[in-house]
């Protein structure tokens, strides 16, 4: 009874090992899975910082880029006109031409960039009068100077209103009569005259100023504006008129040219390993090509000292004592036993030679050890 109670027992404690292992595999493949996950995240993160940092340099490179080749592409002052009114003409209320002074400086820079082509042009906002109507064509003269006074361009163009019937200036008050009254429009005339068509700045005496005439005295003008306006042309004319493909491929540009020197780096930072001429590599190659250097090396120096000895002395290499010193020792031991052996027998025999007054002479026995 007692040993069907054991053996009972026995089946019953035997799934405990099994059971055991099991749960040790699954805990250490619960920690192994853990730890790969960790890791993943570790390096998802790592790489999504490196990527955002990257397009961060990428598009402040692209907006450094275009803020400082890019210049100002339109620039518009309004204008206003001085004259002379102290005069005792009865035929005229100006004594003088309106003139206008206009800074072409901002924040103490130029507006005008060196080499970029630019047109420049003059908006008038006249009333629809009979005196602008009578007048007819007046002229406009404009002129560029730099900062010492010098002129450095100038131009003169013409302007004139439209010409309207009298039958259809009756239709449009008519027509715009409920505008008229309220204010909401008015009859004048917007006239716009080009004085540059192609002026490119000089860098040696750049434009500070712009004086703009009027050679009219009966002319009548309710404001006026000067626009300046930037022909681009090739890089410039692609940034300006595509702006949103121009950035894409330049943000992309750059981001693929940091990725590329990122990687560089990073692959010559894993790859710059100093090799000594006496460090090991993982395979061993290295350390065994330098021992058998050293060991040539040693074996072309016993050469030549064994060449430069005397024929009648004895060669010794010194070569490999520490390995082979114990071997050579005890072949040195062994010769020389088997040598005494050898005289002690001739001499029992009665063999020996060289016998001269009660003393034996041996022969003398030289042991040499060639690797």
């Amino acid at each position: 009874m007692d040993r069907e109670s054991d053996l009972c027992q026995g089946d019953v404690g035997e799934p405990a090992l099994p059971v055991a292992q099991v749960l040790l595999r699954l805990q250490k493949t619960v920690v192994a899975v853990v730890l790969r996950i960790r890791q993943t995240i570790v390096q998802s993160f790592v790489v999504s910082s490196v990527v955002v940092l990257l397009l961060w340099i990428a598009a402040f490179l692209y907006g450094s880029f275009y803020y400082s080749y890019m210049p100002r592409a339109a620039f518009s002052t309004p204008v206003h006109y001085y004259y002379r009114t102290d005069c005792e003409s009865p035929s005229s209320f100006l004594c003088t031409y309106p003139v206008a002074n206009i800074s072409l400086m901002r924040n103490k820079k130029h507006v005008l960039t060196f080499g970029q082509a630019y047109q420049i042009s003059l908006q008038l906002e006249m009333p629809d009068s009979p005196t602008n109507q009578e007048q007819g064509m007046f002229m406009i003269r404009a002129a560029c100077f730099s900062r010492d006074g010098g002129q450095v361009a100038s131009s003169s163009r013409h302007g004139i209103l439209r010409y309207q019937s009298d039958l259809l200036r009756y239709l449009g008050t008519l027509l715009f009569l409920p505008a008229f009254l309220s204010g909401a429009a008015e009859q004048k005339q917007i006239l716009d005259v080009e004085l540059f068509s192609d002026y490119t700045d000089d860098p040696y005496t750049p434009s500070a100023t712009a004086v703009i005439e009027i050679l009219s005295n009966k002319v009548q003008i309710y404001s006026s504006h000067l626009y300046i306006h930037a022909h681009f042309s090739g890089l410039r004319y692609l940034l300006f008129n595509f702006p949103l493909i121009s950035a894409v491929v330049g943000v992309s540009s750059n981001f693929i040219f940091l990725s590329l020197l990122f990687l560089i780096s990073y692959m010559r930072l894993l790859l710059k390993v100093e090799w000594s001429p006496g460090q090991l590599r993982s395979d061993g190659l290295l350390s065994f090509d330098g021992t058998t250097m050293n060991n040539n090396q040693q074996e072309d120096g016993k050469d030549a000292a064994s060449a430069a000895e005397p024929p009648g002395q004895p060669q010794t290499t010194p070569t490999n004592v520490s390995m082979d010193g114990y071997n050579t020792e005890g072949h040195n031991r062994q010769m020389n036993g088997q040598s005494g052996r050898n005289e002690s027998q001739s001499i029992n025999n009665g063999e020996g030679e060289g016998v001269e007054g009660g003393l034996t002479k041996l022969p003398f026995t030289t042991n040499k050890y060639t690797e």
